[in-house]
């Protein structure tokens, strides 16, 4: 693998606020190691469909909380052995896991940050034994015991070509697309929701299971109303403020959106206290026990969805044309980067996977000075090297072949 010189690059601070100057892969992907530099605004990832651009990107994404962006497990992210076998690393690396490291820039400060899969054995039964893999963080080389707190030091947002049709596809893909800007924006939001998902998922077992405790059950049930509410709460706030936000910043190339959130509980909020809608969560939702583990009752805040109305057309985002709903993507993400610039202080790095596809050059050329103006780094992949000749002044470009990665100059 190609391991890029260690150069001493330094980005400019009064241009860029947000970025990374190193990053370094170890079995992620097709990746075995692989060790990159950067000093300018602009990253471009250029090759055939299928050569590891978007690996480079999902392996960035992990240097926030979450699954990254593609939503992957742990155990699909690791170099395949047939790979391994290509590919030479350095001797120290644990062949165990795979890791992504870099060095961050934020304002006028440094930070290594760093995240890598760990492997252990658990005594499940007598002399019966299963290899589990989680996640760990370091921040400088501090081990931190919660990924949300990643959110104080850099955050990311990126725009994948699956999310084209963000508003054609799942609710559950609009429900994860929500809740990653709610906890952009509000640290404790993927607490509340990893919270939710494991009293939850302990519920649906106890009922699956016929073994029927009302008392647990009961507890139970009062967590997750609790949580469920807490986390309607936090949808509703942060989706009223992307809504003002894109209100007094009206965009001059890009549709403006009117978000809204279609769930029982949400539209309750508007109207009754969250004690309330805590007692009708309780009460009236999760007894019924058995529509909800069928799968027939559309309420609960894991049934809620995500709408959007073009509003100068006055009409939802799902009946848009294909160019429409990418533009109006576009418009939700450019609000919610700048809006975080207001509140957390700093720019997020964006990650763009194929930007180009369904908009005209006009739109990807202001897309583009629109993100440029946040001060901050952007990363970009794309079969067609010539898409961005106009800033290549401002980029890094490097070239993906036979899994490995050159710098090139265009």
């Amino acid at each position: 693998m190609t391991i890029a010189p260690n150069i001493n690059y330094d980005i400019d601070d009064t241009k860029v606020w947000s970025a990374l100057k190193h990053l370094t892969l170890v079995n992620f992907r097709n990746y075995k190691y692989l060790r990159l530099n950067f000093d300018k605004p602009f990253v471009v990832f250029t090759g055939e469909n299928g050569c590891g651009k978007t690996n480079i990107l999902e392996a960035i994404s992990f240097l926030s909380q979450g699954r990254g962006l593609r939503g992957a497990k742990l155990s699909e992210i690791k170099t395949f052995d047939f790979l391994a076998q290509q590919q030479t690393s350095p001797t120290f690396i644990n062949n165990n896991g795979w890791a992504v490291s870099a060095l961050v820039k934020n304002g006028y400060d440094t930070y290594n940050i760093g995240t890598a899969v760990e492997t252990q054995i658990k005594e499940t039964n007598f002399k019966e034994y299963k290899e589990t893999e989680r996640r760990i963080v370091n921040i400088n080389n501090q081990k931190i015991t919660n990924q949300s707190e990643l959110g104080n030091y850099l955050s990311i947002i990126w725009v994948t070509p699956q999310m084209d049709r963000l508003f054609q596809t799942s609710s559950q893909n609009r429900r994860s697309f929500l809740d990653r800007i709610v906890y952009l924006f509000d640290t404790n939001h993927s607490k509340r929701l990893a919270a939710f998902d494991n009293v939850y998922r302990q519920w649906l077992q106890i009922i699956k299971s016929g073994k029927i405790n009302d008392n647990w059950l009961y507890s139970l049930e009062e967590q997750i109303a609790g949580i469920g509410v807490a986390i309607a709460c936090a949808r509703k706030e942060q989706i009223k403020k992307l809504n003002n936000f894109i209100e007094k910043n009206p965009d001059d190339i890009f549709p403006e959106a009117i978000l809204m959130l279609d769930g029982t509980i949400e539209k309750m909020l508007d109207e009754k206290p969250a004690i309330y809608v805590e007692d009708f969560y309780k009460e009236s939702l999760l007894s019924q026990r058995h529509l909800i583990l069928n799968n027939i009752t559309s309420d609960g805040i894991n049934k809620t969805d995500l709408k959007a109305i073009y509003k100068k057309k006055n009409i939802p985002a799902n009946l848009c044309s294909t160019g429409e709903q990418k533009s109006l993507l576009l418009s939700i993400i450019l609000a919610q980067a700048q809006s975080l610039v207001e509140h957390n202080g700093f720019p997020p790095i964006m990650l763009l996977d194929e930007i180009a596809a369904h908009i005209d050059d006009a739109k990807k050329d202001a897309f583009l000075a629109k993100i440029k103006n946040l001060n901050t780094q952007t990363f970009l992949t794309t079969t067609n090297l010539f898409e961005f000749t106009k800033i290549k002044e401002q980029a890094n470009f490097f070239e993906i072949k036979d899994n490995i990665v050159k710098d090139i100059f265009i």
